[in-house]
């Protein structure tokens, strides 16, 4: 089976509504999240297929979405897109050695 981010287009569309309905404040809007869904999902089909012998997934995150395709007994990977939980308001820790 070839894998293209067509193979996905359900999953990208459903993550595009679920994007539109509850994600309150993200720094994308909508029609960056849909191009940054397709790029990373090119970048976790290239993992998957191009992981190493034993390994099951391929990932591909940015600060706000995290996909994971994980190999199952089909020729079809599971897909999950998942939007990142953060918060503006998170303190950054400072860095060994930075004052």
């Amino acid at each position: 089976m070839d894998l293209t981010v067509e193979t996905f287009k359900k999953e990208i569309a459903e993550a595009l509504r679920n994007f539109d309905k509850y994600i309150i404040c993200i720094d994308k809007t909508p029609e960056d999240c849909e191009a940054s869904l397709k790029s990373l999902m090119e970048k976790a089909v290239k993992a998957y297929v191009n992981r190493a012998p034993g390994l099951r997934h391929g990932i591909a995150l940015d600060k706000q979405v995290t996909i994971i395709l994980s190999q199952t007994d089909d020729e079809r990977p599971l897909c999950g897109i998942y939007f990142n939980l953060s918060s503006p308001y998170h303190k950054k820790v400072a860095k060994a050695g930075k004052a």
